[in-house]
């Protein structure tokens, strides 16, 4: 048995850098790749071949290793100041399992006149490490100015960062492991320090982990064909091919406990090519007595003649996973994994612990090189894990949204900071998805983050979405039946609130259009009456509602017109009496514009006005329309600005197709942004987008995120919505793949998000138990959550009791 301190490769860190004791100097990078599922055809190769461009800048004898981490971990619930929902989702998702993924990248330079390593001599195997040479400063500077040149190639594509890792982050500290010691240990990056027995005899064993070693090592093993990406048979149809990258089966899709090391060693290029010329010389020579020397001939020759023809950089290069876990399930999911790119697994047990030991960082120098094949770089970068895990945004702002892989909850940030990078310009959002497809429940959800998150929020809903989460909330909820028709007082003014402009002419706006049809005009002689009656009315002090304004117009008012004889040749006041009388006391219409409740809606945070039983009527609607126009307004533009107002309009083109409130759309999504707020409409039905011009030309231009719900039922006509929208081939891809590999396991809708055509993605939609029962559409099951609130008389105690009855 070996002392590790006596056979360590390892001899310092010092400048953020390793040093080994056979004199290699290794710089290391925390690498910070895209997302998965996110590229598409042309930047899958545009990534390879900025891969391919920085490896060339590396100087020869310098070997690259990147080291994927595959780890099985758990999501940790945050209960602190958590409201019921916030609490319910936190309880739910707790110990969510998921693979966390972490990457680094080690360049390392080998010392000149090094001896490369076999399998059978490794540095685990000598007694005594002495550094082959001294390492000056000079060499040093040199070495990172390479570096520097490499990691600003890869970063200046866009799709990558590059981190160095510091001395703290590569040795450890005594409360946090570094990179060496996770290593050796198999520690996740969480993990405190702890130290393991580690068994390379009979099989590699760490602590407890009984760990298998498979390569991608030799060329027989090895694709017959290898490119930047690959198709994902699971998300794709017979019209759209959906990509990955061409490692992803063997990286973020193997779902098991793994580390995925790519080594590819840069060389004296003439040298090699010269060797390999002497090679072809003597299988020529030797043809004649084995087919198998003719064909490794002609192979050879082939090499030699693409590396001068095409400047191809020839390397060396070694791929191997590490896994972990249950032996017979690892086994079976590797090979299976590894079989998915068309190669054959090879399972490593004389050799596991000279690779592994090679994977320490830092002892990249130290690999047995007939472990190694001969290919090209660009070649080699092919089997580069390229993609990682989905990223919550650190925005205070957003929706917890789901990892499509695992379901590991997410917070996604669709307004502030993506306004902040500038990938958007406003905040507005277009929501479109079939019934049935989950649209409404999306809907809910968001809705009701922002309004934890301080939003202000006004609906105009057909169909009572949204009464659960209004009757939830706590907020104002309009809407007609027989028995309880609608009801608004527009002359009432908050307390503290003064009776600016913009409240009068929304008053006299409303008065105009109940008296007037919507094809007769206005005199400016009745307009100033009317003006001129609200400034009288309100200088009286009266109890604000239509029956005080109205006995105010017949009384002192008329009196004032008809001794000033503006009655008879200005203004017809008896005309707008008897036009006005259905809705004073006793009319057919007394309660619409005389509520003694909800009042207050500039300070209520959540107000539904829902319009399904009135969306016809010529009298209720254009009124309600206005109110509804006064109230988001007088939220724009009186509430302090670092509140956030929304607007939603479900099913927008019942809503817009008068002409008042069309206008009245196109004001609010040229301006709401200004006012810090946004406007959302939410729609099912390709046609009723096509067939609206207010849809095509106000909404969608100035909607820079769009959120499409399942297409499916609409999949042979989605490229009329693909061309109005503006969608690209990459996001019809994305959105087709929609809810095609669903976990089993667990209940959810996937949604796509597109920012602006700049940032695309789809998430799961998956809510604990009480956020369901508040967000339910169905009538049998919001009849339900009605009968157990009037039971337990609170609809949180009500969704709760639910919950645990089922």
């Amino acid at each position: 048995m070996k002392n590790a301190e006596q056979i360590f490769p390892i001899y310092k860190t010092e400048n953020n850098t390793l040093l080994s004791g056979q004199g290699d100097m290794t710089i290391g990078y925390r690498v910070v790749l895209p997302e998965l599922f996110t590229l598409s055809n042309d930047e899958y190769v545009a990534l390879h071949q900025t891969w391919v461009k920085a490896i060339k800048l590396l100087p020869k004898q310098s070997i690259f290793h990147k080291q994927d981490w595959f780890v099985e971990d758990q999501y940790k619930a945050q209960f602190a100041e958590q409201t019921f929902l916030g609490h319910a989702s936190e309880r739910f998702f707790n110990e969510r399992p998921y693979l966390a993924h972490h990457c680094h990248l080690y360049i390392t330079r080998r010392p000149l006149g090094y001896k490369p390593v076999t399998s059978a001599v490794s540095g685990l195997m000598r007694k005594k490490l002495v550094p082959a040479q001294s390492i000056s400063a000079a060499l040093l500077r040199e070495f990172e100015d390479s570096c520097g040149q490499f990691k600003r190639v890869l970063e200046d594509s866009g799709l990558l960062t590059l981190i160095r890792l510091t001395d703290n982050e590569l040795s450890g500290t005594l409360e946090v492991p570094g990179v060496l010691e996770r290593y050796c240990f198999l520690l996740n990056e969480n993990d405190q320090p702890v130290l393991k027995d580690i068994h390379l005899k009979e099989d590699l064993r760490i602590g407890d982990h009984q760990c298998q070693l498979y390569t991608l090592a030799d060329a027989e093993d090895l694709p017959a064909q290898c490119a930047a990406r690959i198709t994902y048979d699971k998300y794709s149809t017979d019209k759209t091919k959906f990509s990955t990258g061409f490692a992803s089966p063997i990286g973020a899709l193997l779902d098991c406990n793994h580390i995925y090391n790519q080594y590819i060693f840069i060389e004296d290029s003439p040298k090699t090519l010269k060797k390999l010329e002497a090679k072809k010389l003597r299988l020529q020579s030797l043809s004649a007595y084995s087919r198998e020397n003719a064909i490794g001939r002609d192979a050879t020759h082939e090499f030699l003649h693409e590396a001068i023809s095409q400047q191809r950089l020839p390397v060396k290069a070694h791929f191997n996973i590490l896994a972990w876990g249950d032996p017979k399930d690892t086994r079976n999911k590797v090979s299976s994994a590894i079989a998915q790119l068309d190669a054959q697994p090879r399972q490593e047990t004389d050799g596991a612990p000279q690779l592994w030991w090679a994977g320490l960082p830092g002892n990249a120098g130290d690999f047995p090189m007939n472990d190694t094949f001969d290919t090209f770089a660009e070649q080699a970068c092919c089997f580069l894990n390229l993609e990682t895990n989905y990223r919550s945004s650190l925005s205070p702002c957003g929706i917890r949204l789901g990892d499509r892989l695992s379901g590991s909850p997410l917070h996604v940030d669709l307004s502030d900071e993506p306004m902040k990078n500038g990938i958007i310009t406003n905040r507005n959002k277009f929501i479109l998805g079939p019934s049935g497809s989950g649209k409404s429940f999306f809907t809910n959800h968001l809705l009701r983050s922002y309004y934890e998150q301080g939003a202000h929020i006004v609906l105009v809903d057909l169909g009572h979405s949204y009464q659960g989460l209004c009757d939830f909330v706590g907020g104002y909820y309009f809407t007609y039946s027989e028995n309880n028709p609608i009801s608004f007082n527009p002359f009432y003014v908050t307390p503290g609130d003064t009776l600016d402009t913009e409240k009068r002419e929304s008053i006299k706006a409303m008065i105009l259009a109940l008296w007037k049809k919507e094809d007769e005009g206005v005199l400016r002689s009745e307009y100033i009456a009317i003006s001129d009656a609200l400034y009288h009315y309100y200088q009286t002090s009266p109890e604000p509602g239509f029956n005080s304004f109205y006995e105010f117009l017949k009384g002192p008012f008329y009196d004032t017109m008809k001794q000033s004889k503006v009655k008879d040749n200005h203004f017809d006041i008896d005309n707008l009496l008897f036009v006005l009388r259905p809705y004073y006391r006793g009319g057919e219409y007394d309660y619409l514009l005389n509520a003694t409740e909800n009042l207050d809606l500039l300070n209520r945070r959540f107000i539904v006005f829902e319009l399904d039983n009135i969306k016809d009527h010529p009298i209720l609607f254009p009124v309600v329309t206005l109110i509804i126009m006064e109230t988001f307004v007088s939220k724009m533009r009186k509430l302090p600005k670092d509140i956030r107002k929304m607007i939603l309009i479900e099913e927008a083109w019942k809503a817009i197709a008068r002409e008042g409130m069309a206008e009245y759309i196109k004001y609010l999504f040229k301006t709401v942004r200004k006012y810090f707020g946004e406007a959302i409409v939410v729609t099912q039905d390709i046609e009723d987008i096509i067939s609206s011009p207010v849809v095509k030309q106000a909404i969608i231009n100035n909607s820079d995120c769009k959120i499409l719900l399942d297409q499916r039922k609409y999949q042979n006509d989605f490229p009329k919505i693909q061309q109005l929208l503006g969608i690209t081939d990459k996001e019809t891809a994305l959105i087709m793949s929609i809810n095609r590999a669903n976990d089993e396991r667990y209940k959810y809708k996937e949604v796509f998000i597109s920012l602006n055509g700049q940032l695309s993605r789809v998430y799961r939609t998956e809510v604990s138990p009480e956020e369901y029962w508040t967000y339910t559409t169905e009538s049998s099951e919001k009849a339900k959550v009605q009968r157990y609130t009037e039971q337990y008389g609170d609809i949180k105690k009500a969704i709760a009791r639910i919950v645990q009855n089922d």
